[in-house]
């Protein structure tokens, strides 16, 4: 059968294939002006068929499919299923560190309850470092090398959570048959830094003075966008997460108040926070700042990913104005708030700072851990429903009151 004979056969067919030689036939379609290539054969006394990959006719012409089917016909009689063969060849092939990492995130993040996290621990920590590693090429030391560059900066609650994620993706290649070793398996606490130890850092109110003072006069560095988000992180206590992703409808500023939906909450309750009324010009400002988006804190380049700034951005704008690298192409700027006599602060540490400051202004414990958004232990968490919002509002805006003038006049 030539090419020719093939158009007519499939024009002129009343059946559902058309056999061509033993093996190969063809599915018009319902134009009868060609068809799908496919090859039965039986293996294992099983009758299986398979659609040819290569195209249909007349994209793949007679000749090639004949040639196509012969190499599938031949595995099949050397006990080899090339339905089977092309499953395995169908899933993502894993060569490098970053390809096992895409393969677990993949089925790992439906369960986790923060996938950002581990997601932000590979793309900081983990890629720089041996992402472009083969899987089978890792050894303990590349592990010892990663773990010791991230104590050495400074950072005593990351290098475990790193290990762990570490242990977990060599166990997944391990399972997958991508190499038989987990090279971070040898590694324990102790050998990143040891438990994880939380930070005690808070900054005074003479401190906070200078920090905003910098902020504003090297606005090149430290944009407004980011000074503004870090006094609100200082004033009403919020995470920085919670922060970034606000959006403008969530708020109510003709009750002064913040609705935090539930999806959005780390304590997965939603929460309505009262904003003080003096930091109410920089809402208005961000508004404009904004530039119709619907986030408080728009993405500042194209992303597909989201709509706003990254979990990265304010880290890295205070890294830079504390001279640390960011980027490896870029020379890092001087120590600005070290030279100042300030000591290395990180943005959760805004966060402690308020917790501290409305200690210091006589706020209750009860009443202050509602402004943090804590969860609450035990059996006052179980019973203890009240939101506390007239006492929330009033410690907030004892805070901003006393913190506002301390950042504006400089």
């Amino acid at each position: 059968m030539n090419q020719k004979e093939l158009k007519l056969a499939i024009k002129n067919t009343t059946s559902a294939r058309v056999r061509i030689v033993t093996g190969l036939y063809i599915k018009p379609n319902k134009a009868r002006t060609g068809g799908a290539w496919e090859v039965r054969y039986t293996i294992n006394r099983k009758r299986s068929f398979m659609t040819l990959a290569g195209g249909h006719f007349p994209e793949l012409s007679l000749a090639d499919a004949k040639l196509v089917a012969s190499n599938i016909l031949q595995m099949v009689k050397q006990g080899k299923d090339p339905l089977q063969k092309r499953i395995e060849s169908s899933n993502k092939t894993i060569i490098t560190v970053s390809d096992l990492f895409d393969n677990w995130y993949e089925r790992a993040k439906r369960n986790l309850k923060h996938p950002s996290y581990p997601l932000r621990y590979f793309t900081n920590e983990i890629k720089p470092e041996i992402g472009r590693l083969r899987v089978e090429d890792v050894k303990a030391k590349h592990i010892q090398n990663l773990i010791n560059k991230i104590m050495d900066s400074g950072r005593p609650s990351i290098p475990n959570k790193v290990l762990l994620l570490c242990k977990q993706l060599f166990k997944h290649a391990i399972k997958l048959d991508c190499t038989e070793k987990n090279p971070a398996a040898a590694f324990d606490a102790i050998d990143a830094g040891g438990t994880g130890k939380s930070r005690r850092r808070i900054l005074s109110e003479e401190e906070v003075k200078i920090i905003f003072n910098c902020f504003k006069e090297y606005s090149h560095i430290f944009t407004r966008d980011n000074y503004i988000a870090c006094v609100l992180l200082l004033t009403i206590g919020v995470r920085k997460g919670e922060l970034i992703a606000a959006k403008w409808s969530e708020f109510n500023f003709s009750e002064n108040s913040w609705s935090l939906p539930e999806s959005r909450s780390k304590t997965k309750v939603a929460v309505k926070i009262p904003i003080a009324s003096v930091l109410i010009p920089l809402f208005e400002e961000l508004k404009v700042r904004s530039c119709g988006s619907d986030y408080l804190f728009p993405s500042r380049r194209a992303s597909k990913r989201r709509a706003y700034i990254s979990d990265d951005t304010l880290n890295h704008a205070l890294a830079k104005i504390f001279g640390r690298k960011v980027d490896s192409k870029k020379k890092p700027y001087p120590n600005i708030l070290g030279s100042k006599g300030i000591e290395y602060f990180i943005i959760h540490d805004l966060r402690r700072s308020c917790r501290s400051l409305l200690a210091q202004l006589g706020v209750p414990d009860n009443v202050a851990e509602r402004c943090l958004n804590h969860k609450i232990k035990g059996v006052e968490g179980v019973y203890n429903r009240y939101d506390y919002f007239d006492e929330r509002q009033k410690a907030l805006d004892d805070l901003a009151n006393r913190i506002i003038p301390l950042v504006q006049n400089n």
